[in-house]
């Protein structure tokens, strides 16, 4: 057999299977024997969905992607060292392979890379992202020199779903405020009229025809008698403090005319 034929031949032999293995999380072509609890996964994701959805409190536990020692074929079922190929059929377990990580993927078009101040792999391109060493984690380029810095943003639950973000295998999005969350969490945040930082109320999206329509309908309903005090507000915006007519549609900024307030005095007769 000539040189290109044998290059062709174990070509197919590494590619063998590809895609046709896997989970719901990653397509591979390898198991995982969890060496906290020495059962065996699909990843690492179905591991600590598995034992976290115990019963018994005792028995819940993350799984560490840096402690795996051995893997199983899904192809030949050989139990080995933890490896890109095979050692037995010599298929790739995963067209994606990190040492550090000990993670495998077959789906290359995710862009798989490892940051090394991270410590993980991310998806989406090594030149599409880079490192905020401030918020402790990967962001896109487009962000860079271009956002609200909050540190280790990333090392915190999503404030909607309560899942950890920073090795979330969800899209995650800045906030104007410099929190993160999850970028699904924040769309339904919005589609349910949601429109403040779950952790600190600021306003998150642009607002100001909103504030116009508040600003019509306030001119346009005057308050009873009864009703004409003053309130003092402080706006969760830009943290100043006001005093203002009390109004049942809301209560303006004087600093920065939102209408993101709350009130933090009781009514003084005008």
């Amino acid at each position: 057999m000539d040189d290109k034929h044998s290059v062709s031949a174990i070509e197919k032999r590494e590619e063998f299977g590809k895609l046709q293995y896997g989970c719901e999380h990653y397509k591979r072509r390898c198991k995982i024997r969890a060496p906290c609890c020495n059962q065996i996964f699909p990843c690492r994701h179905c591991h600590n969905d598995a034992v976290n959805s115990s019963s018994n409190p005792a028995d819940r536990h993350e799984l560490v992607r840096r402690d795996v020692k051995q893997v199983i074929c899904s192809v030949c079922d050989t139990e080995q060292e933890v490896a890109k190929v095979c050692s037995s059929c010599g298929v790739n377990m995963g067209e994606y392979y990190c040492d550090i990580c000990k993670f495998y993927d077959d789906e290359t078009d995710k862009g798989q890379f490892h940051c090394d101040e991270c410590g993980i792999c991310r998806v989406g391109g090594r030149d599409k992202f880079f490192h905020c060493k401030k918020c402790g984690s990967c962001y896109s380029v487009s962000l860079q020199n271009n956002h609200s810095c909050v540190e280790n943003s990333m090392k915190s639950s999503c404030p909607v779903c309560f899942e950890y973000l920073f090795d979330s295998i969800k899209g995650s999005t800045i906030l104007k405020c410099g929190h993160t969350m999850h970028m699904e969490c924040c769309q339904e945040m919005t589609t349910q009229n949601q429109y403040r930082c779950p952790i600190c109320l600021k306003t998150i999206v642009n607002m100001s025809q909103n504030w116009e329509y508040l600003d019509r309908e306030i001119e346009a309903v005057s308050m009873p008698e009864e009703y004409k005090f003053e309130v003092s507000i402080l706006c969760n915006d830009c943290n100043s403090t006001s005093t203002v007519s009390f109004h049942i549609f809301g209560h303006k900024c004087g600093q920065c005319s939102s209408y993101n307030t709350r009130r933090i005095s009781t009514p003084r007769q005008q």
